[in-house]
């Protein structure tokens, strides 16, 4: 539930977690656009997909953004004093879900993609994992916006399901493919996974706070900003590994590309 009431810190935590969250999705977006041609094209795609990806959560956050300044407003000068809810106004917890229903799959295509495996097995991976993960969060959304724990509960359960299967996918299908990548970032894909895991744990321990009767305006503002972090993580972070990955395997794949780059990395402390 959204507080009636928030303190002017706990105003000033979430708007910076929130400032800081769109900041990170942006620059890490221009970065591996910028960085984009020093990767071999085959391996692109992973990129150009992790920039959609932190375009995405950007655009939302800025939508977040609003919704809470418009939300919660206060009288006192210097914005020092207690926020209340605005008349006629709400947080929009929806722009998260629509953001995850979009990102979280792509998420997992980036994995994919940047792996460069066959076909075959790619089409395969990849109709296994998109689909769970949609639906992993259209099942976790009714229980997010109902007041009745038991239907919280009950899509929270239900949510579980697809969430374990793509655990399955990624620690048990998924790790048979990672034994054919190169040895210098086989060790970061199979982290990677955990990244994700621990990125996507933040998420449901949020969910269950009104299920351990764990409420009010601390409650809120720990949840906001866990979804931050979690998503700076799972977002930002994990699009520049798939690029330090990509960077790597375009060096193991083409030793001219490897010593052109390389040059270009040393060309400064030369002059």
């Amino acid at each position: 539930m959204i507080p009636d009431t928030l303190s002017a810190g706990q105003y000033n935590t979430v708007y910076n977690f929130l400032s800081l969250v769109i900041a990170s999705q942006l620059f890490a977006a221009l970065f591996m656009l910028i960085a984009l041609p020093r990767i071999l094209p085959r391996y692109r795609q992973a990129i150009t997909i992790a920039i959609i990806v932190c375009g995405i959560a950007a655009y939302h956050y800025f939508r977040i953004f609003d919704s809470f300044k418009a939300a919660f407003v206060t009288d006192s000068v210097g914005g020092t004093g207690t926020y209340t809810q605005a008349v006629g106004e709400g947080f929009n917890e929806g722009y998260r879900y629509v953001d995850w229903f979009l990102t979280v799959p792509l998420l997992l295509v980036e994995l994919i993609a940047v792996l460069a495996l066959a076909r075959s097995v790619s089409r395969r991976l990849m109709m296994q994992l998109v689909p769970a993960a949609a639906l992993m969060i259209a099942l976790g959304y009714p229980g997010e916006i109902s007041g009745d724990n038991g239907i919280r509960a009950i899509f929270g359960l239900l949510s579980t399901i697809p969430f374990l299967f793509i655990l399955y996918v990624l620690f048990v299908q998924l790790g048979k493919s990672l034994e054919r990548q190169p040895v210098s970032v086989r060790k970061t894909l199979s982290r990677l996974r955990f990244l994700l895991l621990l990125s996507w744990g933040v998420y449901p321990i949020a969910y269950l706070l009104p299920l351990l009767n764990i409420a009010g305006s601390d409650a809120w503002v720990f949840k906001q900003v866990g979804y931050s972090v979690a998503d700076i993580l799972a977002k930002a972070v994990y699009g520049l590994i798939i690029f330090y990955v990509a960077r790597r395997k375009s060096f193991e794949d083409d030793a001219a590309f490897a010593a052109i780059e390389e040059s270009k990395d040393e060309a400064p402390a030369l002059r």
